[in-house]
């Protein structure tokens, strides 16, 4: 293998503009221009409150050499020791291991010899479907496998339902040395999960409190689960490094970061362009998107501002993959409403070439493909939807890769992180907190019966809602 490509990945905003797709559809410059000073206090406030409050994710790529090195040595351990590493996580805790791992390693990984392989076979349970568990158990043998149940509270419903199910388990088949088969990763003080790696003597990562969830990729959450599969993490932070040092100017036009929150501020608050669909040209970064969507989701739809006026400001954001998604997707893109501006992800150089072999001589149509090859074809695709979308005026933006290695997903990570926190600072809320998905849990632990005081007064509040009428259900 080569050495790895160390180049920027790059933000082509050319249409998005006006003067590239029509004045009529895009963003004017002198609109990005009249909001430097926005953009500017943007960046300074990121800028002043790194490491602070929520944002110790920004200090992730600088501070974590002792971790690091900790990290390497369990997953070689573990790489030495079991068949199978799984994941008990959900959200953040799950979508970026799952988003790395596809991003970085053969795409049927799992399927390889072990030899091939050169780690354990990887599943992130990211759910609680009760039949995905017993498919689970199905295809692993929990004698030869390690679980990392990922929660910073402990208390996470769904991830502690698996834990109590798999340290069962494990009680019955592997005995004394049970505890061994899991690692917890958790908040270093508080929270279920600390106390019982204490009391049975897990191997012990932690989450550190300054880090949420769906920024928690580059901390012991996703590195670890990397590390196990042999994905450099080193290079993810040194990737995340070069990222941030190219947001350290507030200058909108030379911060990547920065210009991508401002134009997407825009089109939300000016254009009601409220949709942003990420379309990646790759099957490797098609998990991408999907981490992406929470990160922004999550983050950005809030309904007060810091200042507790009333809004309710978001983007949606919807994940669609090219080539797949130009034939069910992409008539809505370019004829329906102007809703939406486009993310792709493009690659430049792909880790193999792929030959198209000639024949179908009699089939001029067909024929003409001998000789090219998918890569070449996968481009032109892009290309192709790019101009089906200019020709009908509808924003458009490309995020190029140079390639797609451990260096340019950090760099690809970091990026969408600072957007995000530039975002939430130009639409002044609290781009770190939850209190929606927070609802949806307090309800959930209602209905289960939780006798804890403030679910039982949800359940009180639940039962006063209007009964179903029958002649809404057929």
């Amino acid at each position: 293998m080569g050495k790895m490509l160390h180049e920027p990945i790059v933000l082509d905003v050319n249409h998005m503009m006006s003067d590239v797709i029509g004045f009529q559809y895009g963003i004017d410059p002198c609109q990005v221009d009249g909001m430097k000073e926005a953009a500017s206090a943007a960046q300074h406030n990121v800028q002043k409150n790194r490491g602070t409050g929520w944002l110790g994710w920004m200090q992730l790529p600088y501070d974590q050499e002792e971790i690091v090195s900790h990290i390497e040595r369990v997953a070689k351990s573990v790489r030495e020791q079991f068949d199978t590493f799984v994941v008990l996580g959900i959200g953040g805790s799950a979508l970026g291991p799952i988003a790395i791992q596809q991003a970085l390693n053969h795409l049927h990984y799992n399927e390889l010899p072990a030899e091939k392989r050169g780690g354990p076979r990887l599943y992130v349970e990211d759910n609680i479907d009760p039949e995905r568990m017993a498919a689970l158990l199905d295809v692993i043998d929990v004698k030869k496998t390690c679980f990392n149940v990922i929660t910073k509270s402990g208390a996470t419903a769904e991830t502690m339902s698996q834990y109590l199910i798999i340290s069962e388990l494990l009680k019955k088949e592997v005995g004394e040395g049970w505890a061994e088969h899991i690692i917890a990763t958790t908040d270093r003080e508080k929270g279920n999960l600390i106390k019982l790696a204490k009391e049975n003597g897990f191997e012990l990562f932690h989450i550190p409190a300054s880090v949420g969830g769906r920024f928690s990729e580059l901390c012991p959450v996703g590195l670890l689960p990397a590390a196990v599969c042999g994905i450099d993490i080193r290079e993810m932070l040194a990737g995340a490094a070069a990222m941030d040092e190219r947001c350290k100017t507030d200058d909108v036009w030379q911060n990547p970061a920065l210009l991508e929150a401002v134009l997407q501020y825009i089109a939300m608050q000016e254009m009601d362009v409220n949709v942003q669909v990420v379309m990646p040209y790759a099957d490797s970064l098609k998990y991408m998107a999907d981490w992406f969507c929470q990160l922004w989701a999550e983050s950005l739809g809030k309904n007060v501002t810091r200042k507790g006026m009333a809004v309710n400001v978001g983007q949606t954001p919807a994940k669609a993959l090219g080539v797949t998604d130009q034939h069910s997707q992409l008539q809505l893109y370019t004829e329906g409403p102007y809703d939406k501006v486009i993310t792709f992800l493009k690659v430049g150089q792909f880790r193999t070439v792929t030959e198209i072999s000639h024949g179908c001589e009699q089939f001029p149509d067909v024929a003409f493909l001998g000789g090219k090859t998918l890569n070449a074809l996968i481009d032109a695709e892009r290309r192709g939807t790019e101009y089906a979308l200019y020709r009908s005026g509808r924003m458009n933006q490309t995020i190029v890769l140079p390639e797609v290695n451990a260096y340019t997903i950090g760099q690809l990570l970091f990026f969408f992180e600072m957007t995000t926190a530039y975002a939430g600072e130009l639409l002044d809320i609290d781009a770190f907190n939850q209190p929606g998905v927070e609802e949806s849990k307090i309800a959930s632990y209602a209905v289960l019966g939780n006798q804890n005081e403030k679910y039982l007064r949800k359940a009180e509040e639940m039962k006063g809602r209007p009964a179903s009428k029958d002649e809404y259900i057929l």
